[in-house]
């Protein structure tokens, strides 16, 4: 497993990457094939790039993790989040992809971070939550901007968690069956 920021990643390494994302989320017709299409994260949440490679350095399967400060039930709170998890497919069900979101669950508890917030499609809770994440029962991530808001209840997703700091932990139920506004920005609407 290797991490860099996202700036920093070798590029036979982000080539890889990106072929993964296409897998998964394929882009508009052309929009793979031109050689500018490289879907960078806003820097001003200091993205970094989390990588699980075979013996040869082929990724096996990639995420990237995203960090801000927000404010939530009138407190300051610093969180990350998971952003494009993804797998192989011809690697698939062989535990690469929980292998992985489970060190990035570690990484973000190691970073002295309050809590970690991200959004998933709901099928996919039960994957989450057996690498350690839980779900908050009815919060809604509202991304975009204040002024454009993009919350997640526009589709079937829910949200996952988890809490790090004794304050964090202690506030854990105000993130429930709530909107909390993260507001990432315009270029990662939601993480």
């Amino acid at each position: 497993m290797v991490r860099f920021a996202e700036h920093a990643v070798p590029p036979e390494l982000r080539a890889q990457a990106l072929a993964l994302q296409e897998q998964a989320w394929p882009s508009e017709p052309g929009g793979a094939d031109d050689p500018a299409h490289d879907p960078a994260h806003d820097p001003a949440l200091e993205p970094y790039s989390l990588l699980l490679l075979d013996a040869d350095r082929t990724v096996l399967a990639a995420l990237d993790v995203l960090s801000k400060e927000f404010t939530h039930a009138g407190e300051r709170w610093r969180a990350s989040g998971l952003s494009r998890v993804v797998t192989d497919r011809a690697r698939q069900r062989a535990g690469h992809g929980r292998t992985l979101v489970a060190a990035a669950l570690a990484g973000i508890r190691d970073s002295g971070v309050d809590l970690g917030l991200f959004t998933c499609d709901r099928p996919l809770r039960a994957f989450y939550a057996g690498a350690g994440w839980q779900e908050l029962p009815g919060a809604v991530l509202v991304g975009g901007t204040p002024e454009a808001p993009f919350p997640s209840d526009q589709w079937d997703k829910v949200t996952m968690g988890a809490f790090f700091t004794p304050r964090a932990r202690a506030a854990a139920p105000r993130f429930a069956h709530t909107r909390i506004a993260l507001h990432p920005g315009s270029i990662d609407k939601l993480w």
